[in-house]
């Protein structure tokens, strides 16, 4: 079993700016990621652009320069990877936390591959690994899939996308622009007001000219495998149906918060609770870095306005230590 001053569970952008600041602290760590570095951002699209500009993707006063203003999925995989790599962080890649508990001062984690203990846990883990399901018939058909990745793979297929956010969009816009037949099923009454300024235009026009088909105030009903069931105003509509893209969002494993005994809001929200101080939770010595902070709220937090959190940890563990 090996011991840390500090264990942090989950190795993206902001699970690194927290091994960057422990190590300059002079703090012993260890940063565990279950994939590969950044990994949340290896499965995004892979033409992917950041609606951030690069100088706000920095952490810790490390230039990121780019091609553009706003840098894409390739060019940020490797930023992360070469601070990693240059700083020679001590992380864990492809080792997966199957258990965190308490004994008395010290976190036990167990991962799939070894025990390690510490007297303080982050927990950096985002929320791109868990779904928000549709719950209807047919989701489990190898056909339907909550991630995004390549437009070639929908060339010349009856696509349905459901969403209206900046990912549901952008693969409608991609998809379309690679020959498949698109549509769109949107709950709310128009396009996501959060989809890119420049990106909103382009799907709005492609709507209007009927080069991609849309239904508002629309759920789906049913999937099956050459069928999908939209349910929208006018009753239910059949459409015919080879691949179907639920990009309806994603939350923070809460199961996980919970089992540690962090307390959730009563409300649908389900807002951790921490210190906005020193992001410490309710369990002392387990603090919450990233966009785990907003619960359901996953558009609050992003890299350009949590890479504060890593700061505000280290400053609260030693003064902890110097107690």
């Amino acid at each position: 079993m090996q011991d840390y001053d500090v264990i942090i569970v989950g190795g993206g952008p902001i699970g690194i700016a927290c091994g960057l600041e422990a190590k300059k602290k002079g703090l012993s760590y260890l940063i565990i990621e279950k994939g590969p570095i950044v990994n949340s951002l290896f499965h995004y699209p892979i033409n992917m652009q950041f609606f951030s500009s690069s100088e706000k993707l920095e952490i810790d006063d490390i230039p990121f320069i780019s091609n553009e203003s706003k840098p894409k999925r390739n060019e940020a995989l490797e930023y992360y990877r070469r601070i990693v790599d240059s700083n020679k962080l001590n992380i864990k890649l492809f080792e997966k936390v199957q258990d965190v508990h308490k004994k008395t001062d010290l976190f036990s984690v167990t991962t799939s591959k070894s025990t390690y203990t510490s007297s303080n846990l982050i927990l950096a883990t985002g929320f791109y690994d868990l779904p928000n399901k549709l719950e209807v018939p047919g989701e489990d058909l190898p056909k339907v899939s909550h991630y995004y990745k390549d437009p070639h793979f929908y060339a010349s297929q009856k696509l349905t996308v459901i969403g209206a956010s900046n990912s549901a969009i952008d693969a409608a816009l991609e998809c379309y622009r690679k020959g498949a037949e698109v549509t769109l099923v949107i709950r709310g009454s128009e396009v996501g007001k959060r989809v890119k300024y420049w990106v909103r235009p382009d799907i709005i026009n492609r709507i209007d000219e009927g080069s991609i088909k849309v239904y508002y105030n629309a759920t789906v009903n049913e999937i099956r495998e050459s069928e999908i069931d939209i349910k929208t105003n006018k009753g239910i509509i059949t459409l015919e149906n080879d691949f179907v893209l639920a990009l309806t969002g994603y939350k923070p494993n809460f199961e996980f918060l919970k089992k540690l005994g962090v307390q959730l809001s009563d409300d649908e929200k389900l807002l951790p609770n921490y210190n906005p101080d020193s992001m410490e939770s309710n369990i002392k010595g387990l603090y919450l870095a990233g966009v785990i902070c907003g619960g359901m709220e996953t558009h609050k937090w992003f890299i350009e306005n949590s890479r504060i959190h890593a700061p505000l940890i280290f400053d609260s563990i030693l003064e902890n230590i110097s107690k």
